[in-house]
């Protein structure tokens, strides 16, 4: 845990470089900005589509369509469903325009403070980092719609929503952050030797994302941990290649 926590101190210090504070705000505000003005302009037709949905349920959908007050509470929670739908969602897009656009950014820009005496064996490329952000949000994606119905059991959602946002962040970032500096074998070993750490790093991320505000940030100021996470890693595993070498 201290080593997590360690990360996220040391993404935080890295906002006061240049360059680096654009990056974490804009990848959110973009996706928020797209996906807002979506859900504004088909407002009224998503309202009459849920219209029809609720009218049109067995059992209960005469009931509700003959009932204005009950029809009334159904076009509600169906409303709310819209706009807490759109947070992941939002979130989601954010992940992808960090993790194919702002990391590698921002990762070269902190590695050449912190970790220039790491050597740079570019195991990725670019092309790398758009697919593992896109086969990872399409993923994510998936294991969304699979666990929808345990949804529907109270309490549960949150702690689903939680592990699956960690998992979607450690599978997103952690390519990124090792694809300058990291070589073939280490971009697959290194997150094998610490996937309960970098789980960790992931799952207060997926905190972050839920609180008001610092959700705004938490994609890329995660995405930034993983940085720190796996650079520093990095760095102590080619140290003992070094001794293990000399000896």
């Amino acid at each position: 845990m201290k080593t997590v926590l360690l990360s996220y101190f040391s993404a935080a210090r890295s906002l006061t470089q240049r360059g680096v504070l654009w990056h974490l705000m804009w990848p959110t505000l973009a996706a928020a900005a797209v996906w807002t003005s979506l859900l504004v302009s088909s407002w009224s037709s998503l309202v009459e589509v849920g219209n029809r949905l609720i009218t049109g349920m067995p059992l209960v959908g005469g009931w509700l369509a003959a009932s204005e007050t009950a029809l009334l509470v159904a076009l509600v929670m169906y409303k709310i469903g819209l706009v807490v739908l759109a947070l992941p969602i939002i979130y989601v897009t954010a992940a992808f325009l960090v993790a194919a656009v702002a990391l590698p950014l921002m990762a070269d820009k902190v590695a050449g403070m912190d970790y220039a005496d790491i050597a740079r064996r570019r195991g990725g490329s670019q092309m790398g980092s758009v697919w593992n952000a896109l086969v990872s949000v399409l993923q994510f994606l998936l294991l969304l719609v699979i666990s929808l119905p345990f949804w529907l059991i109270p309490g549960v959602g949150l702690i689903l929503s939680l592990v699956l946002t960690a998992w979607l962040n450690q599978r997103a970032f952690r390519y990124d952050a090792l694809m300058a500096h990291a070589d073939a074998f280490e971009m697959k070993d290194l997150p094998a030797r610490h996937a309960s750490g970098l789980f960790g790093v992931g799952l207060l991320g997926a905190v972050m994302a839920h609180v008001p505000f610092i959700n705004l940030f938490a994609p890329a100021l995660s995405g930034l941990a993983f940085v720190h996470y796996l650079l520093s890693a990095l760095r102590v595993s080619r140290q003992s290649e070094n001794i293990i070498e000399v000896k």
